[in-house]
């Protein structure tokens, strides 16, 4: 049965340390790029949420970061996210390149104003 998690510090926890510190990354660059957004653990992964709503999940995987659901971007946003989508709305950060802190500030800030 796969491991159940209480918090989003137990969910980063049960990760190698390397990923850890990845996932640490994601978890306050979306914080701080959505203030007053809060956490849970929704689905057995992270979820940021604003107010009552969700607002998106993340997960750690072998080779990368899911971020979910990310919904097609208006304007020069989407061809900036368009080589890191894996689906129509799943986008993947990969652990062997730098996190794009910019880029993912953008993306969280867009599905904010967007919900």
């Amino acid at each position: 049965m796969a491991e159940r998690f209480d918090t989003v510090d137990e969910y980063i926890a049960s990760f190698p340390v390397e990923v850890q510190a990845v996932l640490d990354d994601v978890r306050a660059t979306i914080r701080t790029a959505v203030p007053g957004s809060g956490e849970t653990i929704r689905y057995q992964m992270p979820c940021v949420t604003l107010g009552d709503r969700y607002l998106v999940h993340y997960a750690g995987w072998s080779k990368h970061i899911g971020l979910y659901p990310v919904p097609v971007a208006d304007g020069d946003l989407e061809p900036e996210i368009a080589p890191l989508r894996s689906d129509k709305d799943t986008v993947k950060l990969m652990y062997d390149r730098p996190l794009p802190h910019e880029l993912l500030t953008r993306i969280v800030q867009f599905i904010a104003a967007s919900r």
